[in-house]
This record gives structure tokens, C-alpha cells and sequence, in this order.
């Protein structure tokens, strides 16, 4: 089974995803990493030359391609904002599981990240806006909502029991 870890930026879809992984014996991928090789381009460089449209097809492109494999996928916080993304990962039965943790503790992690093009050219409170906007979006579009407020390994352990008890 694929696990599809969704959430805000910051939230912790690498840390915990890698984490869960090894619990469940099995491989991570990261899918800004995998754009990043892919575009040999770094994120920053793909939307000022390419423009967030041409990321998120991509993006997009790279998530389906994803679907079937034995891993935890830390998928970009705008990944699973595309309905068709989450309907075509939903429609392979894999899991999306929504990584729920407030909005300051996710600003804390990325607020000085010049990597995010979305927190370099927004404040702290355009950021909550579009935080709040994407909530019950990632809710909606994901098989399990897992609180993430814990240490990683206790989120990873949240995760892992899940997919062990085949909720997600």
C-alpha cells in the first residue's frame, strides 16, 4: 500500500513520513524532491520560470505516479489540493492521510524557509489565510486524519498503527 501524507507546509510530512516508513518497512519519497530532480530545477527556480501552474502539473504528474508502490509519500503542501490528484489517488484505494497540526506550529518550522516560494512572498497572516482556506480541504480529501501535534516518532507510530489496522 501507498501511504500519501498530506498537510500544511511545516506540518511534518518529511520528518514523520521517513519515520513511518522504516516502521512499516518500507521505502519514502519525498515529491518536492522528486520535482526537484525531475525539473533539475530547484522550487524556487520552477515557479519563477515556469510559474506555479507548470509546478503543480507536474507535481500532479509525479503524485499518480507514485500510486502503487510499497512507501510513504510526503506529497507538497498543495498536492492534494487538486481534486483530481486526490480522486485518482483516492480511486487506487491508497491512503491519504491529512497530517493535523495548528497553524504557529507549522509558521515556527517554515517562517525563515527561503525554499517555500508561497512563505517568501506572503506575511505570517496572508499565510494563516491560506492555511484556514486549505484545512478542510486536506480533511476532506484524505482517508485518515492523524494529529500530528505529537514528537514525530509518536506521529509515525499514529501512522503506522493505522495502516497496520487498514483504516486508512
Amino acid at each position: 500500500m501507498t501511504v500519501f501524507l498530506c498537510g500544511f507546509m511545516g506540518c511534518g510530512k518529511t520528518t514523520v513520513g521517513r519515520i513511518a516508513a522504516k516502521k512499516l518497512g518500507c521505502n519514502f519519497y519525498d515529491t518536492d524532491e522528486l520535482i526537484v530532480e525531475n525539473q533539475n530545477m530547484t522550487i524556487p527556480e520552477i515557479f519563477s520560470e515556469k510559474g506555479e501552474p507548470y509546478f503543480r502539473k507536474i507535481e500532479a504528474d509525479i503524485v499518480k505516479s507514485m500510486c502503487g508502490k510499497s512507501a510513504v509519500i510526503a506529497c507538497g503542501g498543495g498536492a492534494m489540493l487538486n481534486p483530481d490528484t486526490a480522486k485518482a489517488v483516492a480511486d487506487t484505494g491508497e491512503a491519504i492521510v491529512f497530517l493535523d497540526i495548528d497553524f504557529n506550529t507549522c509558521y515556527e518550522r517554515i517562517g525563515d524557509d527561503t525554499n517555500r516560494p508561497l512563505v517568501v512572498n506572503n506575511t505570517k497572516a496572508q499565510l494563516k489565510v491560506i492555511f484556514d482556506a486549505r484545512y478542510e480541504i486536506y480533511k476532506s480529501h484524505s482517508t485518515v486524519c492523524i494529529d500530528a501535534s505529537g514528537s514525530p516518532i509518536e506521529t509515525a507510530e499514529l501512522i503506522a498503527g493505522a495502516v497496520r489496522r487498514n483504516i486508512c
